[in-house]
């Protein structure tokens, strides 16, 4: 069942961070922290709930802070693939399927996520309420192609068997493993490893 939330205000946790942001901007400009403040309150609303998302008192309340007009928030939180206007899994799965991903083999990851998750099409949950499958644009780590975002992290370099492990092992109610390449690459390095600079000074 969907948490269901008549009324929103930033916590004592949040608000410290709100007023930080808004702070950055000189008056008359406090609407440019409105990505932030919808990030704090989608945060929020995911320790209240456990299921990070933005219901509308959320946007409201995000509007009246920064006294500007909630269509303004509006089309700020349905722009941003990093706000969800409905409730997600405990784990929310975006994958990318943007033309380097895809080269590299995205197809398979989202075959791997559907077939993990029991999620037939993208924008699903899981029956259980772990999983919500979303389909994004570029992530901006061509590098280590395909990607896939699990809450705040990615995971890089995957195939359709360490997905499905990956996603296996988060059924299982193992912990998160840490984020990054699942094929040991360091950084933005060559899949083979560091081929200049390694020669030792003199």
């Amino acid at each position: 069942m969907s948490p269901h939330i008549e009324t929103f205000e930033f916590d004592e946790i949040s608000e410290p961070k709100v007023a930080k942001a808004i702070s950055h901007y000189p008056a008359g400009k406090q609407a440019s922290a409105v990505k932030t403040l919808l990030d704090l309150a989608q945060r929020q609303v995911g320790r209240m709930t456990g299921i990070a998302w933005l219901p509308q008192p959320a946007l409201d309340c995000v509007a009246k802070r920064l006294a500007i007009a909630p269509m303004r928030v509006y089309e700020i939180a349905t722009f941003y693939t990093m706000f969800n206007l409905k409730p997600v899994g405990k784990y929310h799965l975006q994958v990318c399927t943007t033309t380097p991903c895809w080269l590299r083999g995205s197809d398979e990851v989202v075959s791997a996520c559907k077939k993990a998750s029991g999620i037939d099409h993208f924008g699903g949950s899981s029956a259980d309420g772990l999983f919500t499958l979303t389909e994004v644009e570029c992530m901006g780590a061509c590098v280590a192609a395909p990607i896939l975002q699990v809450n705040d992290d990615y995971y890089e370099d995957l195939d359709a068997a360490k997905t499905e492990a990956l996603l296996e092992d988060l059924k299982a109610g193992k912990p998160q493993p840490p984020a990054g390449s699942l094929a040991g690459r360091q950084s933005s390095a060559p899949i083979s490893g560091q081929t200049v600079l390694t020669d030792k000074a003199e």
